[in-house]
């Protein structure tokens, strides 16, 4: 089988809202109400954060907590990248997505000849940099980071000049040079974007299938496309936002969006794109347990973590 190895990561700095470090504690009270073996079969490692800097004051207006989400980028990319020349499988639970970009540059610096293909599915395309982010909640960043995109066309504020250094250096985790293309990027279920990103979406020909298309075509199919576009990535990486599901049943994260999955089709979706042997790292994010109501966020999202572990387990 898959020599999996659990990694947690409590960081909330890059939200908007708190309480996401919660999130990786929350999954395991879930798994007892199941009476699940999940966290004892797999033992964890935890990433240091750096949510302390959330009692300092923040002198970053258009990247948030820069400094701080630097030193938590820059500890998840040594873990990963570790664990990846270790051959194992990191499965990874993180509260806010800004992390992505440190797992992403991770996996890039453990194989820089392997071309890294990235499905993330969210509500959100998480592409801005600082020069283009509306609320400077560095978890609308991650794959700015790894494109190593300012997308400067869309620029709409000026950074000081310590922004600019701590930005220039986050793109510069694990090597100077962008960790994906941006062709290799296929979005699902992403529909709450601002004009900064749909210009890169459409610069880029970045593939999203939305909710509809989802449900038109069905999981296997969407699957399918979705690894067909990825055919000339030797590796892939998926990052499962739970903001992706429906707000009707994902309250309990910072960001819900309406017309999003289902819990069955989310699990499902998951199932099938673990089952493809390029896939090298899953990840799960934004669960927030202060939202929600009877933990409900954290129940059906340990589901869909069961589910897809054990689909990968099962298809090596």
């Amino acid at each position: 089988m898959r020599n999996i190895k659990l990694v947690e990561v409590r960081s909330e700095l890059a939200a908007g809202t708190r309480g996401a470090s919660l999130g990786v504690d929350a999954l395991k009270i879930a798994s007892l109400g199941k009476k699940s073996d999940f966290f004892t079969r797999f033992e964890p490692i935890n990433v240091q954060d750096a949510n302390n800097y959330l009692w300092k004051n923040n002198y970053f207006p258009h990247a948030k907590y820069i400094e701080g989400v630097f030193e938590v980028i820059h500890n998840v990319h040594d873990t990963v990248k570790a664990l990846r020349l270790e051959k194992k499988f990191p499965i990874i639970l993180a509260g806010d997505h800004s992390t992505a970009a440190g797992s992403i540059m991770g996996i890039k610096a453990a194989a820089p000849e392997k071309r890294l293909g990235v499905i993330w599915i969210d509500a959100h395309a998480d592409i801005h940099s600082p020069y283009t982010s509306p609320s400077g909640n560095m978890h609308g960043m991650p794959l700015g980071m790894c494109l190593q995109e300012d997308n400067l066309s869309c620029k709409q504020h000026d950074l000081s000049d310590e922004e600019f250094e701590y930005w220039e250096k986050i793109k510069k985790i694990g090597g100077d040079f962008p960790k994906i293309k941006a062709e290799d990027i296929v979005y699902i279920a992403v529909r709450d974007t601002e004009e900064p990103e749909d210009f890169l979406i459409e610069k880029h020909g970045i593939k999203n299938f939305k909710t509809s298309e989802v449900r038109e075509k069905g999981i296997e199919k969407i699957s399918q496309e979705a690894l067909d576009i990825l055919r000339n990535c030797d590796q892939i990486y998926i990052s499962f936002d739970v903001d992706s599901m429906d707000s009707a049943i994902s309250m309990g994260t910072g960001t819900p969006v309406p017309d999003g999955l289902t819990v069955e089709e989310a699990i499902n979706l998951n199932k099938e794109l673990i089952k493809d042997k390029r896939v090298c790292c899953w990840e799960i994010v934004e669960v927030n347990p202060t939202l929600d109501n009877e933990n409900i966020m954290a129940k059906n999202a340990f589901e869909i973590l069961e589910t897809t572990t054990e689909s990968l387990v099962s298809n090596f």
